[in-house]
């Protein structure tokens, strides 16, 4: 061996030994928030001065609980005003809490007090009230392959600045397999149109935290505040959809915390990003200052507007995938929609779907019950038998009851 190859696998050796003792020295980082067991309050909601108040009350659970939330029951809920008034605010189930209408004034303050069952009392800042500019109107474009929602808004007296967005939407939706025939587990009809679960309705709430500002330009007024983006091919558009925009106006501070917020719980990505800070709120423990509250609550008023996008109004190239699923899984896979036969482009269906009626329970790959589709072959004509061939599919594929409503929202047109 040469002295240079000598030389590089002395360093090459050095550099494994350093590597494995760094390692193995290595202890693993548990950070304390993982394994606290800590149950600190959570306090979601706005004191509505024009309409109704719903506070949402519940308590943090750790990262690896079995429950996602833990609502906060049986707690005693007012609003209190600086004037010395003060107003209930009743439980209502599942930690909300709700108050009618109380024509609060807007040049009053008002803060949030809360009783919780084990005897602590809470009570957030007094805060000026903040009554929100109506909304100009929520725009959209097409970029790309991506459908984006916006925002805009003006305050004529220049006096809002900060803002806040949220957001409902629903939009229909159709399954995989349009099904004709139903099933009581012992014999096979064709379904009439009542029975029909070929298309529903579908919601969802906004999770991520909308911001906006005016304090840099000459006029409080908001362009294009993006508040959502979806995909060409997402299900919520691909025949018609609905977004109601709820505005907030903020304060400085509401809207430093929101600010904060928004960074810790979205902004996280890369060692580039944002870090982790604390959020600090405006609610505090009576009996314990040192104990952390999350939430901010301030008082105003919201604004509402709600549009409809069709899907003639989008590009014809544009198209929700029939059968989305199919690339990402096999045959038999209980999450799949294998199209039938008579879908031309596709690849036929697997055997463990064409069954007997009487076998609908069974299914290749798992236990759950296929939902019957359609029949194969019907001799003599509408006459359904034991031995009559049918195409099923897991009810995913074939019943819209599963994730969606036949109920049409009220308001919908």
């Amino acid at each position: 061996m040469s002295l240079k190859r000598k030389k590089i696998a002395a360093v090459l050796l050095v550099t494994s030994l350093i590597f494995v003792s760094v390692v193995s020295c290595v202890k693993p980082y548990r950070p304390s928030i993982v394994t606290s067991t800590s149950n600190y309050l959570v306090v979601e909601g706005l004191i509505n001065i024009s309409d109704s108040t719903y506070i949402k009350l519940s308590r943090t659970v750790a990262v690896y609980a079995a429950t996602a939330t833990k609502p906060e029951l049986k707690a005693t809920v007012t609003i209190e005003s600086n004037s010395g008034n003060s107003y209930p605010v009743k439980e209502i189930g599942n930690g909300l809490y709700a108050a009618p209408s109380y024509a609060l004034s807007v040049t009053n303050q008002y803060r949030l007090r809360i009783k919780t069952s084990n005897g602590n009392t809470y009570t957030s800042d007094f805060a000026d009230t903040k009554a929100s500019p109506p909304i100009d109107s929520i725009s959209w474009k097409i970029d790309n392959n991506q459908l984006k929602i916006f925002a805009n808004t003006h305050d004529p007296n220049n006096s809002t600045h900060y803002y806040r967005w949220s957001f409902t939407e629903e939009w229909i939706f159709h399954t995989d397999f349009n099904s004709n025939i139903i099933t009581d587990g012992l014999n096979v009809r064709y379904r009439t149109p009542a029975e029909s679960v070929y298309q529903c309705f579908a919601g969802d709430v906004s999770t991520s935290i909308g911001l906006g500002t005016s304090t840099k330009l000459s006029q409080d007024v908001i362009n294009n505040a993006l508040i959502t983006t979806m995909a060409s091919t997402d299900q919520k558009i691909g025949i018609r959809y609905s977004i109601e925009l709820t505005q907030y106006a903020l304060t400085k501070d509401a809207f430093d915390y929101w600010t904060l917020l928004k960074k810790n719980t979205e902004d996280l990505g890369s060692i580039f990003d944002s870090q982790p800070s604390a959020s600090i709120g405006n609610i505090h423990n009576i009996n314990n200052a040192a104990e952390p509250v999350i939430g901010y609550i301030n008082a105003g008023s919201v604004s509402k507007q709600r549009i409809f996008i069709d899907k003639t109004q989008l590009p014809r190239s544009w198209t929700t995938p029939l059968y989305p699923s199919l690339a990402f899984c096999g045959p038999d896979s209980l999450n799949c929609c294998p199209p039938p036969n008579s879908a031309p482009g596709y690849m036929p269906p697997t055997t463990n779907q064409y069954v007997n009626y009487k076998n609908l329970s069974t299914y290749i790959g798992g236990a759950t019950p296929l939902t019957p589709i359609a029949v194969v072959l019907v001799s003599p004509p509408n006459v359904l038998t034991n031995n009559t061939p049918i195409i099923a599919a897991p009810p995913t594929c074939v019943d819209c009851t599963v994730t969606g409503t036949k109920t049409q929202p009220a308001y919908w047109h």
